[in-house]
């Protein structure tokens, strides 16, 4: 199932960035990385990978704002998100699920555990985008 499915790991720490691609890859996972919020949505617009595992707090652009700003975008609205977050405040984590995250993982994560959230996740993507869509003739694309 992994083969060949393309993962964007987002982190400002280099270490987590070394160390998430390495096992990614392992696993058969192509893994692309960026270090900041900027970064982030330039690979993401550029390469629409199949899934983004994204730090909430990132230099020039925080993780939040990173999601608003691809759920807002046509072209990459549907992109499963999971945030990767040291914190585990309340609001914080409504924030996260606000805008637009699929999942929230709570640093240190279980490697295996995130590999197994990112699986569902692609999974169920896969899944939603083999359901019939309904063509909007009034604006000239899929709806549903």
């Amino acid at each position: 199932m992994t083969t060949g499915r393309h993962i964007l790991i987002v982190d400002d720490y280099p270490d987590a960035l070394d160390i998430w691609a390495l096992y990614l890859r392992s696993l058969g996972y192509r893994v692309s990385t960026a270090s900041d919020g900027e970064g982030a949505l330039a690979q993401a617009e550029r390469l629409h990978p199949d899934l983004i595992v994204l730090d909430l707090e990132l230099p020039l652009l925080s993780g939040i704002d990173v999601a608003k700003r691809l759920r807002a975008n046509p072209e990459t609205q549907f992109i499963p998100l999971i945030a990767a977050t040291g914190y585990s405040h309340r609001a914080q984590l409504d924030r996260a699920r606000d805008a637009g995250f699929d999942h929230i993982a709570i640093k240190p994560c279980d490697p295996d555990t995130l590999v197994e959230e990112i699986e569902r996740l692609l999974i169920a993507t896969e899944e939603s985008s083999s359901q019939p869509s309904h063509f909007d003739m009034e604006h000239g694309h899929k709806n549903g």
